[in-house]
């Protein structure tokens, strides 16, 4: 059975950033139904055996469309947020910078970490609808930034990579405090996200 991933905070251990209105509404709400969803899903294919990253990579054998829809959407959703609420900690706990290989990774790619940043927030910021901004790792351990519609990410998509974090664009993740301040919360966000999971996925 699938699970929620523990959060490392109160419901209001975010704020000012993000509020208790929007923890208690995206994980306790959002998150909830997805994970729900996906476990109904999973046993109804007979797939409780794999992984969600192993069935989200194999949708193809999924015959029942409509099956594989709800995987891929319910999934997208139940994972996508694992790895967005584990990356996140009360700003006074968070590593605000990457080391070592990551770091060093970061700088030959993007010059430096405020150039990533300034790479995913207008990646995230320009994602039609409903989505994710994502910073990847791929094989051979080059860095990789993209975006996604909805609750799709790397295994879905079938993309030469791994999460290393992730920008979640969808409007109940901000949309309670922000509003239509889309690129507001992205700035604020990297207050929370602790680069000490980053490398942990990277090194990983």
């Amino acid at each position: 059975m699938f699970e929620q991933v523990k959060l490392a905070f109160a419901n209001d251990g975010l704020e000012p950033v993000i509020d208790v209105a929007t923890v208690e509404t995206h994980y306790g709400k959002h998150h909830v139904a997805y994970t729900k969803a996906f476990n109904d899903l999973v046993e109804k294919a007979g797939l409780q055996d794999k992984s969600a990253e192993e069935i989200l990579s194999n949708l193809d054998q999924v015959a029942d469309e409509t099956l594989k829809t709800g995987l891929r959407n319910q999934g997208g959703g139940y994972l996508n947020h694992n790895i967005y609420f584990e990356q996140l900690k009360p700003a006074s706990e968070a590593k605000k910078a990457p080391e070592g290989a990551l770091l060093a990774q970061i700088e030959k790619q993007f010059g430096s970490v405020d150039k990533l940043k300034e790479e995913l927030n207008a990646l995230a910021a320009s994602q039609f609808g409903s989505g994710w901004g994502w910073l990847g790792k791929k094989a051979d351990g080059t860095l990789v930034t993209y975006k996604t519609a909805n609750q799709d990410n790397c295994y879905s998509l079938k993309l030469d990579s791994v999460p290393i974090l992730t920008l979640d664009v969808w409007e109940h993740a901000y949309y309670l405090k922000y509003r239509n301040l889309r690129a507001d919360y992205l700035k604020a966000l990297w207050d929370l996200i602790d680069w000490s999971v980053a490398e942990a996925r990277y090194n990983g």
